[in-house]
């Protein structure tokens, strides 16, 4: 029989390794089948051959086998796969009805930001931005705005904040607000926001569930399945449809099988890049919580375990010009979009996000990955030399 991955003692990267459950049942393959099937037949009787298989919209069996591993990594009852990160996003934005209110920390991803902006003018529902980072400020802006959803990004995207989960958590319970943790910075791995008193967890999959840059996909994971708010997200899926496409939940369970591998080494990259960056010439300041400077790097080393994530951003020594020198002039970090993937990326935010965001000119996002290290320090030596 497949390994029941609910009741299992094994460690996490074990069961990762094993795609949450072991070989097929019905075939015993070591790799499970893609379903392609979008509806199910009936007996007779007109009695469903398989209770649980209806539609393909909800009636996935690699949905569900992808889903139960991801809860199991989070600590969590239940987890719902979508079409996106921002599909992700979207869904939990809509526990939130019209009149309500949202507070949402402020300088985190700018996709986020975007979209809670223009939902909530859409929809008449007030948001708040505050620094979560401030543990007594955003405190204070839970008790005045009494929020029903509180969304916080830890670490946050790009300027590698840490908010308090546990202490937020506290003062979310006396007014009743669902605090959601978008931790895809971090992977199940590095941080529980559920173990700290978070209600939801979300992670954009595209990124290092996957770890391969090959697929669009979000998932939510909740501490409590028989709450409103989860009950409200996981008809939300079904019923609007935003669900990931089976050979796109394969890829992420394919994905997942390393995740333990990638994290341990992506992490140990970033680490020592940011070191090595922090006493370079051209460089002004890096942003990452493994630092002993970091302003958050107590609470970060508390919250965080086997690593501080692999997403860094650098101030480089002048303006927007020198920035985009030294990006045009890497040849091993790749010039593109996106992070948590086995390759390493280089992201100058200001050009993606524009002057509305305040990204500084100077700003460069690293998204470290699994090559040699040597290597990586060697191309952003010789990109900097050239500024």
């Amino acid at each position: 029989m497949a390994q029941d991955t609910r009741n299992s003692r094994l460690h996490p990267e074990t069961l990762l390794a094993h795609g949450g459950g072991g070989f097929d049942p019905a075939t015993g393959a070591v790799t499970p089948p893609v379903p392609t099937a979008t509806t199910f037949v009936r007996d007779e009787a007109y009695e469903l051959i398989s209770p649980s298989h209806l539609y393909s919209r909800d009636d996935n069996t690699l949905f569900r086998k992808t889903e139960d591993l991801i809860a199991t990594l989070e600590n969590g009852q239940e987890s719902r796969l979508f079409a996106s990160g921002m599909a992700a996003v979207a869904a939990v934005a809509r526990i939130v009805k019209p009149g309500g209110t949202i507070l949402l920390q402020s300088g985190i991803y700018w996709g986020t930001t975007l979209f809670l902006r223009k939902h909530c003018e859409r929809n008449g529902i007030a948001l708040v931005e505050s620094d979560a980072a401030d543990l007594q400020s955003f405190a204070d802006d839970i008790t005045v705005s009494q929020p029903d959803l509180v969304w916080i990004e830890v670490p946050s995207n790009p300027y590698l904040k840490v908010a308090d989960i546990r202490g937020i958590s506290e003062h979310c319970k006396p007014v009743g607000a669902v605090l959601a943790v978008d931790a895809t910075a971090a992977t199940p791995l590095v941080l529980k926001p559920l173990d700290l008193g978070a209600d939801l967890v979300m992670h954009s999959a595209t990124k290092a569930l996957n770890g391969h840059s090959d697929l669009l996909g979000g998932v939510v994971t909740t501490r409590d399945k028989d709450s409103d708010a989860w009950t409200f997200i996981r008809e939300e899926r079904k019923l609007a449809g935003a669900v990931m496409g089976s050979f796109e939940a394969w890829l992420l369970l394919r994905g997942l099988r390393t995740l333990g591998l990638r994290v341990e080494r992506m992490n140990a990259n970033a680490l020592a890049l940011a070191e090595f960056l922090e006493t370079h010439p051209k460089i002004e300041k890096v942003l990452y919580p493994g630092l002993a400077s970091h302003k958050a790097h107590t609470l970060a080393a508390g919250q965080m375990s086997g690593g501080y994530g692999s997403l860094m951003s650098i101030l480089v020594k002048g303006s927007k010009e020198e920035a985009l020198k030294a990006v045009g002039d890497l040849n091993v970090f790749q010039r593109a979009t996106s992070l948590g993937g086995v390759e390493s990326l280089v992201e100058h935010r200001y050009t993606i996000e524009g002057e509305e965001s305040g990204i500084p000119g100077n700003m460069l996002r690293l998204s470290v990955g699994i090559e040699h290290l040597g290597d990586l320090k060697a191309d952003l030596d010789q990109a900097l030399a050239e500024i």
